[in-house]
This record gives C-alpha cells, sequence and structure tokens, in this order.
C-alpha cells in the first residue's frame, strides 16, 4: 500500500537539483528532435547540423524518426492537394504516375 508513494519520494530526494543562479540542465533529445534538424539540415546542404542531429540518437532511432517525419509530410501534402499519400509520394520522387 504504501510502496508507491515510498518509492516517489524516493525518486525526489534522490534527484537532481540546480542551485539557485545556476543554468538548467538540458533534457537531451528525442528522436523526433533529432529527425527534425536532420531533415532540415540535408535539405540545407549544412554538414555541421547533420552531424550533431545525428549524433542525438542512435542510427536506428534516426532512421525511425526521418521515416515517421516523411510519412507525416506526405500525408500533410496529400490532404493539401486533394490527392492520395501515393500520388503525391510519387510524384515528390519523380516517379510516373501508377
Amino acid at each position: 500500500m504504501f510502496d508507491r508513494p515510498r518509492k516517489t519520494f524516493a525518486r525526489f530526494l534522490t534527484s537532481p537539483r540546480t542551485e539557485p543562479g545556476s543554468a538548467p540542465q538540458r533534457r537531451p533529445h528525442n528522436l523526433f528532435e533529432a529527425a527534425a534538424v536532420y531533415v532540415s539540415a540535408r535539405v540545407e546542404d549544412d554538414q555541421d547540423r547533420i552531424d550533431e542531429a545525428a549524433g542525438w540518437v542512435s542510427p536506428e532511432a534516426l532512421s525511425f524518426g526521418v521515416s515517421e517525419l516523411a510519412c507525416r509530410a506526405v500525408v500533410a501534402l496529400a490532404r493539401e492537394r486533394d490527392e492520395s499519400p501515393r500520388t503525391v509520394a510519387r510524384a515528390l520522387l519523380g516517379l510516373p504516375a501508377a
């Protein structure tokens, strides 16, 4: 019964704290932030930002994030153009309409 409150309180007591006036700790980047920075840097041909974003997460996580970003972008464009996602994806890749 008291296990959950005890664990929560113990986590609170052992959590890192910042001293007043010290710089706040930065949270780690997540895979979607890494994917957004990576893709935008690729578009802008900014190798430094590409390398920075690639170091934030594992290659597998970055690949997943880029894939998820591509899916969301195709869906958004398809809705905007009132076309199917397949048609939009093929057009973006320069493929003939199927």
